[in-house]
């Protein structure tokens, strides 16, 4: 079956530990993710979602893997625009490898369904998330365009 693949490799300089933090913890995302947190009990068969700052859930799923501080695989639905709703589940998955002073973080976003939509609309959001993610590990501070949440798909 023909699927739809979204993989982004970054270079981060710091440790896996805080990098793994970073994607977890709602205290850090909200910081680079437009404001938004995330909800799980990070095990295998828990229950995800990612929360706007009025409490909608925007994303939601399932822990299929975890491995701290290198590995998450998660099962995500898109919540808020029903034609990407509709299009069902996709696999997100975080890999996270010492490199030197840096981690190499590979997202990888895929969807059973060809020409999917869910994909088309994160492979566009992917590159400004990790990247203000890779600036706040690094500098401090996020990128200014992540900040808050714009009432969208990924800051649509």
């Amino acid at each position: 079956m023909q699927k739809s693949t979204f993989i982004y490799v970054t270079y981060i300089r710091t440790t896996p530990e805080k990098l793994w933090a970073a994607l977890t913890q709602p205290e850090f995302t909200r910081q680079y993710f437009f404001n938004t947190t995330q909800e799980s009990a990070w095990k295998p068969g828990a229950s995800w979602k990612m929360q706007a700052p009025d409490g909608s859930t925007t994303d939601g799923g399932e822990v299929l893997e975890i491995d701290p501080p290198r590995r998450l695989v998660l099962k995500w639905r898109h919540e808020l625009k029903p034609e990407l709703r509709a299009e069902g589940y996709s696999r997100m998955t975080y890999s996270l490898e010492p490199a030197g002073a840096s981690v190499k973080l590979t997202v990888t976003h895929e969807m059973d369904k060809p020409g999917s939509k869910l994909i088309e609309g994160v492979a566009n959001g992917w590159p400004t998330i990790l990247a203000s993610l890779k600036s706040l590990l690094e500098t401090g501070q996020s990128l200014e365009e992540t900040r808050q949440w714009k009432g969208g798909c990924k800051g649509e």
